[in-house]
């Protein structure tokens, strides 16, 4: 039995010995309630409010370690039970999720948007709707509307969902991220105008007609965003998509919801021809076109969505989903291309400033006859200017340093690998000074390890044996040290000589970073304009019969 002690402070305060790997949340809670007279605490580790309904996972799994802290606040509950425990748990809850989501938002952005060396083995980069690479203005600007797009889409996911409450304050927080952006460059696209229209299709959803007023002034700015951005009655993007129609079902809900905000002003005319005009852009999808897709042996899914785009004309439907299959094999491709350049860049190190090193200047330096690990560190050494990184390598005395720093980049990293080795391989058991001959015999950990396997076994480690350990942790072992472990990160520290652990790893909340990525990775050029409209066109029908009403009363 393993016990480990944690620091408690505000309603009672001690050490407390628990055993990690056998307390849930809910038996750590009763302790505490138990030693400090409290009807009920809210439980704080590391900025993470702290559930009972966990499931099963114990204290370890929850991020809980020997010498952690956590906060214990004593909160009210009235004479009935527990009802405002829960709905204040729930509360935080939901408020913590929200922090932590806007952060690892502009964490993300951050890290990808100045040329840092991607702690991934992917790189967030900005397209317009061909799904070419842009460079929108400065650092900044980048960071902003990097993250305005995150939370756009993380937002989106919210709303697919029936979670409009939270999709609401996700979305207002992607709309601050776009402000901080050169509002000429906004100018230029369609995505802020969007949000605008997500925004109040949100206080539709949850029939709040308190925000009427704010309603109407957002959908203002975006008929005139959507209308700067796509032209004059949609001639622009009808050109820039090769005459097909995405914007449709935009438009729908928009006039919608112009309609909607009429209708609870008293405007019952406008709300009608405005509701009218939504109603002659409903796509209803027919069921002979759908049938004829699905016989092909496409998705409904993905059968709809194309007919939607290209106003139900099945050729077209045709042609497009072939095109998004090609440009969806041709992205992955890009993407393993990306993947690759990162892993290569990390083996080079950082420059001064920490930025990664530029493979295009680089590429330049090896087709004018220069060795690529040399130039590589000469654009290191000189934040990536190539210029000053030519006149290095042609210098005879700078081209030897360069050489030499590379030499000993080599001899800290396999000095590193040979210890995270050691390490491994004595933790299965193994003599320590056996495995040391073994790795110095041989190239590799795997190598190493099957040698040792075929000799006496002596352990003494107090393990279970050579078999049980191998099975049970070489894998784990060797996952440690794959594409974004330790041995590249090493490579990518060189620059101040110190072993990348230094890096501030783990102030991420990956989590949250999976969720925001996941949504990216499965966007694409039409994603914002892909909407079902089934609600709409039942809203639409809701109001024109309301205003009936009101006309016949």
């Amino acid at each position: 039995m393993v016990m480990a002690k944690v620091k408690i402070g505000g309603a009672w305060s001690g050490v407390l010995e628990v055993e990690l790997d056998v307390w849930t949340v809910a038996r750590l809670r009763q302790e505490l309630l138990d030693r400090s007279g409290c009807a009920c605490l809210k439980l704080i580790s590391a900025g993470k409010v702290l559930i009972d309904g966990e499931g099963d996972q114990n204290l370890t799994q929850l991020g809980l370690k020997n010498n952690s802290r956590i906060l214990a606040t004593n909160i009210p509950v009235d004479r009935h039970g527990n009802s405002i425990k829960e709905e204040f748990l729930a509360e935080e809850e939901r408020g913590n999720r929200l922090a932590r989501l806007k952060t690892a938002a502009a964490n993300l952005a951050t890290r990808h948007a100045d040329g840092s060396l991607p702690v991934e083995d992917f790189n967030l980069e900005l397209e317009n709707q061909n799904g070419h690479k842009v460079h929108w203005g400065s650092e900044t600007d980048q960071r902003a509307i990097m993250m305005g797009l995150m939370l756009h889409a993380n937002g989106k996911a919210l709303m697919k969902k029936g979670k409009y409450r939270d999709a609401l304050e996700v979305l207002n927080m992607g709309e601050e991220s776009f402000s901080l952006c050169n509002p000429k460059l906004l100018e230029m696209v369609d995505n802020v105008s969007i949000l605008q229209i997500d925004l109040v299709w949100c206080y539709f959803m949850l029939r709040d007609i308190s925000w009427l007023s704010v309603a109407g002034i957002r959908l203002e700015k975006a008929r005139e965003g959507i209308e700067r951005a796509h032209g004059k009655e949609s001639t622009r993007i009808r050109i820039l998509q090769g005459h097909r129609f995405p914007e449709l079902a935009l438009h729908l809900r928009m006039e919608l919801l112009e309609g909607v905000i009429a209708y609870h002003r008293g405007h019952l005319q406008k709300s009608k021809d405005a509701l009218s005009s939504a109603q002659t852009r409903f796509l209803q999808v027919p069921d002979e076109s759908l049938s004829f897709l699905l016989s092909m042996g496409y998705k409904e899914s993905e059968a709809k969505r194309a007919l939607r785009m290209n106003n139900l004309d099945v050729g077209r439907a045709l042609d497009f989903i072939v095109e998004e299959k090609a440009k969806r094999t041709q992205k992955r491709k890009e993407d393993l291309q990306r993947q690759k350049e990162i892993l290569e860049q990390k083996t080079y190190g950082t420059t001064p400033l920490n930025k990664a090193v530029n493979l295009s200047n680089l590429n330049q330096l090896v087709t004018i006859g220069f060795q690529k690990e040399i130039a590589a560190e000469a654009l290191r050494r000189n934040e990536n200017d190539a210029e000053k990184a030519l006149d290095d390598l042609t210098n005879p005395e700078t081209n030897a340093a360069l050489q030499n720093e590379i030499i000993s980049r080599k001899r800290r990293r396999l000095r590193a690998a040979t210890k995270k080795s050691t390490e491994n391989l004595v933790a299965m058991g193994f003599d320590k000074a056996s495995v040391e001959a073994a790795l110095r015999r041989f190239e590799s950990e795997e190598q190493a390890l099957s040698y040792l396997l075929t000799q006496p076994f002596t352990n003494t480690a107090g393990g279970v044996g050579a078999d049980h350990q191998v099975g049970g942790s070489t894998t784990e072992e060797r996952g440690g040290t794959g594409s974004v472990g330790a041995g590249h990160r090493v490579g990518g520290s060189s620059s101040q000589n110190e072993p990348a652990e230094k890096e501030p790893v783990e102030e991420r909340d990956v989590e949250m970073e999976d969720e925001l990525t996941g949504e990216l990775g499965t966007a694409d050029a039409y994603s914002d304009y892909d909407i079902e409209v089934t609600k709409e066109g039942e809203a639409i029908n809701e109001y024109l019969a309301l205003i009936s009403s009101a006309e016949n009363a």
